[in-house]
C-alpha cells in the first residue's frame, strides 16, 4: 500500500524559488509514483507584507531590499528563469516587472483548500502563472477572480471572498504559526510534521526524501 504523505509547503505566490521547488516536488511524486499517496496543503508566506498595493518596480525593490545593482538583479532573473524553464514554467520577469501585495491571494487559497482534492493546487498554479508568465498583480481582485475560475472554482463566490475580509484572521493565523515554527524563508517544505527541506530544490532532492519516508513506512514495527 502507499505510504501516506502529508506535506506543508510554505510559500508566497510571488517568490520565483517556490515555483522551482513546486516544480521539483511534484516532478518528484511522478517518479516515485505508487509507493506514497501525498496530500499537499498550501502555507502562507508573505515576503512582503507591508507592500503598497500599487506595488514596486521589481530592480528598485531588489535593489533597496538586497543592495543589489540593476546588472546584479538581471543576472539573477535570468539564471532563475532557466531554473523555472528546467521544470516546465515559463516565467516572464523583466526590467519593469513588479513586486505587489499577495494577502488577498493567501485568503484565497485558504477558502480553496476547503473546496475539495486539488481545487487549492489549481489555484496556486494559476496564480503563479498570472503573476510570473502573464505579468499581472495578484493583488487585484479581479486577476484573482478569474485565477480561481480558471482552477474550476466558482468565481462569484471568489469575488465575495475578496469582497469582504473574510479568511484574515486564519492566514494571519497560519502565518504566525509557521514563523514561531522557525520559517523564516520560503519555500519551505515540511513533511509529516518532521522533515523540512528548504528552498527551490531539484527534484532529485524531493525524490530522495519520499523514497527515504516511504521505504520507513513499509518497514515493519519492532515487537
Amino acid at each position: 500500500m502507499p505510504t501516506p504523505i502529508k506535506i506543508d509547503f510554505v510559500s508566497d505566490v510571488s517568490c520565483p524559488w517556490c515555483v522551482i521547488g513546486l516544480g521539483g516536488l511534484e516532478t518528484a511524486i511522478g517518479r516515485v509514483g505508487d509507493l506514497v499517496d501525498v496530500d499537499i496543503h498550501f502555507q502562507p508566506f508573505e515576503l512582503n507584507p507591508q507592500m503598497a498595493p500599487e506595488g514596486e518596480n521589481i530592480v528598485e525593490h531588489i535593489g533597496r531590499k538586497y543592495g543589489s545593482t540593476p546588472e546584479q538583479s538581471a543576472q539573477a532573473r535570468a539564471m532563475i528563469k532557466g531554473r523555472a524553464a528546467e521544470v516546465g514554467f515559463a516565467m516572464r520577469m523583466t526590467d519593469e516587472s513588479r513586486i505587489y501585495n499577495t494577502f488577498d491571494a493567501h485568503r484565497l487559497l485558504h477558502w480553496a483548500e476547503g473546496k475539495g482534492e486539488g481545487r487549492q493546487a489549481a489555484l496556486k498554479a494559476a496564480l503563479f502563472e498570472a503573476y510570473f508568465t502573464k505579468q499581472l498583480n495578484p493583488g487585484d481582485p479581479g486577476v484573482l477572480a478569474d485565477a480561481a475560475a480558471s482552477a474550476g472554482l466558482d468565481r462569484a463566490e471568489a469575488v465575495e471572498v475578496l469582497s469582504d475580509d473574510l479568511y484574515a484572521a486564519d492566514v494571519h493565523a497560519a502565518e504566525e504559526l509557521w514563523r514561531s515554527r522557525g520559517i523564516n524563508s520560503v519555500p519551505a517544505v515540511i513533511i509529516n510534521d518532521k522533515y523540512l527541506i528548504s528552498g527551490g530544490q531539484p527534484a532529485e532532492v524531493f525524490e530522495q526524501a519520499l523514497r527515504q519516508i516511504a521505504a520507513e513506512g513499509a518497514a515493519p514495527s519492532a515487537v
